[in-house]
């Protein structure tokens, strides 16, 4: 049953979360097409293997169905040991062969092409969410973020897939395969996307209570899109008030709220160009920006922010961050509303 402030807290979020605001849907395969060079890598090894397993199954079928009701003759013919070592031994070593190193060699080209990444980004998971880190040419951060991916459409991406508390698993169906993140070890995995779009991702491993709730988003931008965000994401952070809000926050309700926030969660979260430096939980220098809040569990609106800062672990129970439940309802608004306004 709720708490008198809990369904406080959940009408608030009622109240200002836009209608019709829903989550990406997570597809299991690439329903809509493969939007990545390695997705349709994979798409075509499966067309392979289910069409020749569908053409052994129906020679394999025929050959009971003689076995069983043909004719003397035909059945005799099929006891024959020349039959028996072909189809028995000779085909599957032979068919089974190809089909490796076929899967192999067409395999190998979701690398890429040799040539070095224009984007490299180092993925680790965390319980449960996941934090991002894009870096330079030597491997130096350029700035992170949460939950959240933007790639170039057309360029090679590398991704470094780390862990340092169980195994994750990084998977987006729609632009490539899924590559497991092992403490204390580095993954490497390579993708290109084809078209812009939003395509989410999910943990492919289980790895918990809210394993279910570890999702994220990959935003493939055209190249000047994403040059000219990439550039917004290296600055530090300013709170604006939304455009879309028919009733924009006062100046003096921003800076509340961002004393509010140096005060309750400067300790665990980062916003650059401020006090708050923690590094506990993802840095929010730009969470007005982004598709979903925790780990995809929620749309991204200022009702949302209030939710989750008051109810975290009534809506993701077990996960690091403590519900805020003691906060004001002033308080809670302006914080939520700060946050929104850092874009």
């Amino acid at each position: 049953m709720l708490t008198r402030g809990m369904a406080a807290i959940l009408s608030y979020v009622l109240a200002t979360a836009p209608a019709g605001a829903a989550l990406p849907r997570l597809p299991s395969a690439p329903t809509g097409g493969a939007a990545g060079d390695g997705a349709g890598v994979i798409a075509d090894i499966s067309q392979i293997l289910f069409i020749g397993a569908t053409a052994i199954f129906v020679v394999v079928m025929a050959l009971v169905a003689v076995a069983l009701f043909g004719p003397a003759s035909a059945r005799r013919r099929l006891a024959s040991p020349a039959l028996i070592v072909g189809a028995g031994i000779a085909f599957p070593v032979v068919a089974l062969t190809a089909l490796l190193v076929y899967v192999l060699s067409a395999g190998s080209s979701m690398a890429g092409d040799g040539a070095a990444p224009t984007v490299r980004i180092a993925v680790k998971g965390e319980l449960w969410w996941w934090r991002v880190r894009y870096l330079d040419a030597s491997g130096a951060a350029l700035f992170d973020t949460a939950n959240d991916i933007r790639i170039p459409v057309g360029a090679w991406v590398e991704f470094e897939l780390t862990s340092d508390n169980v195994i994750h698993s990084f998977w987006v169906p729609e632009l490539g395969g899924k590559l497991d993140m092992i403490p204390g070890r580095v993954n490497r995995m390579r993708v290109r996307a084809q078209t812009a779009g939003t395509f989410t991702g999910q943990c492919a491993e289980y790895c918990g209570a809210q394993h279910a709730n570890m999702k994220f988003h990959v935003v493939a931008l055209e190249p000047d899109a994403y040059r000219a965000w990439q550039e917004a994401q290296a600055r530090p952070a300013e709170a604006r008030p939304a455009e879309a809000q028919p009733a924009p926050p006062s100046e003096p309700t921003l800076r509340r709220g961002e004393q509010v926030f140096l005060q309750a969660c400067a300790q665990c979260h980062t916003v650059r160009g401020t006090d708050a430096r923690g590094t506990l939980g993802p840095d929010l220098t730009h969470v007005g920006s982004r598709l979903s809040l925790a780990a995809g569990v929620l749309p991204n609106n200022v009702g949302a922010l209030a939710g989750w800062i008051a109810g975290s672990q009534h809506i993701k129970p077990g996960n690091p961050m403590p519900s805020f439940n003691q906060l004001p309802g002033e308080d809670l608004r302006a914080v939520a509303r700060y946050l929104e306004g850092l874009k």
